[in-house]
């Protein structure tokens, strides 16, 4: 390219770009050779080949160290969480005995959350183990113990509260049932000497005089031992979760009641008071009469 304009013209300058992008007189595109841009593509694919390679290797070496039924490393929780059933909004309970629509959704919910418990499926898929002692299911060696097998947890354990004698829970009255599960945790023992750990509950302070009696169902709110260990969703695929139900027999009504329930064991720790669901749940409870 030629120019005669000076100072620098905008054809000299659109010139240099032609050149720099391709220049015929050194075949060089945007400044390299054939030969520097092969060099500089093949540095840059083994690069990255290494790279994927190590990335490959690395997982490989992780993937063999881990277990498809059991975690290799698990960070527990000295007290595992505690939840209820029905939760409604924000672990609040409220309705009123007279509307029906209030509560309906509370009953709903626990006849799904209780459908796995139905004695006939529990009878077709589980074990009816002996209770007050570990139902331990060791490996030989080797060879796996796989699939494990589970206890039966029949609905109708929970009696009151089972929804087969009474199929509103107790909230046509006013006499309302919740349900506590204790949080899966593979390998906890969560008692020792023959002792299950059991729930109890309470109201706070302010409310001590609100609460009323209370029922526990199984009796004295036991999760038994025979539920123990737990050893995992793939290897034991028909595990049935142990509950407690507890039913509020005459809770003052048209008033807030602040409910804490907790579990005690000889072998877990005290929750956290960091952490309000290690070990216990707390909850609010309004029954209204209209």
């Amino acid at each position: 390219c030629l120019s005669v304009s000076s100072p620098r013209s905008a054809g000299s300058i659109h010139c240099e770009w032609r050149e720099f992008f391709w220049n015929p007189r050194t075949h060089e595109l945007m400044g390299r050779t054939a030969t520097s841009w092969g060099l500089i593509l093949l540095f840059y694919l083994v690069f990255y080949l290494f790279l994927a390679g190590m990335f490959v290797l690395t997982m490989y070496i992780m993937l063999l160290t881990l277990d498809d039924y059991k975690p290799t490393w698990q960070d527990r929780l000295t007290t595992p969480g505690m939840m209820i059933r029905p939760k409604g909004d924000q672990l609040e309970i409220s309705f009123s005995v007279s509307n029906t629509e209030s509560w309906d959704g509370f009953v709903q919910n626990l006849n799904n959350f209780l459908s796995p418990y139905n004695d006939s499926y529990q009878v077709q898929t589980n074990d009816n183990c002996p209770p007050d002692q570990y139902f331990i299911q060791e490996d030989s060696g080797e060879v796996r113990n796989n699939p494990k097998r589970s206890c039966q947890f029949n609905r109708t354990m929970l009696e009151e509260c089972s929804g087969v004698s009474d199929r509103f829970y107790g909230y046509s009255r006013g006499e309302p049932c919740i349900l506590i599960k204790l949080n899966r945790v593979i390998g906890m023992l969560p008692g020792k000497d023959g002792q299950s750990p059991y729930v109890t509950c309470g109201a706070k302070r302010e409310d001590s005089d609100k609460i009323g009696r209370l029922a526990y169902y199984p009796p004295n709110g036991t999760f038994n031992l025979m539920y123990y260990p737990y050893y995992g969703k793939k290897a034991q695929v028909n595990y049935t979760q142990p509950l407690v139900a507890v039913k509020f027999l005459n809770a003052s009504v048209n008033t807030d009641i602040y409910v804490e329930c907790k579990i005690n064991s000889n072998t877990l720790a005290d929750g956290n008071e960091r952490d309000k669901f290690a070990g216990r749940v707390s909850f609010k409870l309004r029954i209204n009469d209209k």
